[in-house]
């Protein structure tokens, strides 16, 4: 079991994201993290391994990240063994730091449930150029809306849709775009996350 929070508006994103995330504690989790943008500068990705206060205290309890607008996740691991590289959340392109660090691509996503093809989106990403570093299916997701974003040059809700249509399985995903810098896209299929 995992969890996904999401905020956009006047406040600090950071301190009501894991907030949210202590909320859903009980449900189990190996790590967390949180994505948090500040206006048109680039997402702040910060993860954890354990428990949630180990987050809390990486990014002074929220206040380390400025910015009113983020994502965070907690995450038992499915995919790939429980590591800073494979915690959530994941991006399309570069982030230095094991996928921690300002946030050097256009899509960053977190995603809770299974995608049953996974390997098989992955390979035709990877004939496509894209790289992976982590063995999660979330980042194949990730690249997978970017893909669709890029090669036919549309909208985020466009991208998503596309994706999902190739998805098989059951989940949710919630996802920052750089070129909309106080907007948050989710989607979901079968999945209550």
């Amino acid at each position: 079991m995992c969890g996904i929070v999401g905020y956009t508006g006047r406040d600090q994103a950071a301190p009501i994201l894991l907030d949210g995330l202590s909320r859903l504690e009980y449900r189990g989790y190996d790590s967390a993290g949180l994505a948090v943008r500040d206006g048109s500068a680039p997402a702040e990705v910060v993860k954890a391994l354990g428990k949630l206060y180990h987050l809390a205290d990486k990014t002074d309890q929220g206040r380390a990240l400025p910015g009113a607008c983020g994502i965070g996740h907690t995450r038992w691991a499915t995919h790939g063994d429980p590591s800073m590289v494979n915690a959530h959340p994941h991006v399309s392109g570069n982030c230095s730091g094991s996928g921690s660090g300002p946030v050097e691509s256009d899509v960053v996503g977190v995603h809770n449930g299974i995608i049953e093809n996974f390997t098989e989106l992955k390979e035709k990403l990877l004939r496509h150029g894209y790289t992976f570093y982590s063995d999660t299916d979330t980042e194949v997701a990730v690249k997978l809306v970017d893909y669709y974003y890029k090669k036919y040059k549309i909208g985020p809700v466009d991208a998503i849709t596309r994706t999902m249509v190739r998805v098989r399985g059951s989940y949710a995903l919630a996802l920052m775009f750089r070129d909309f810098p106080d907007e948050i896209f989710v989607a979901r299929k079968d999945s209550l996350s």
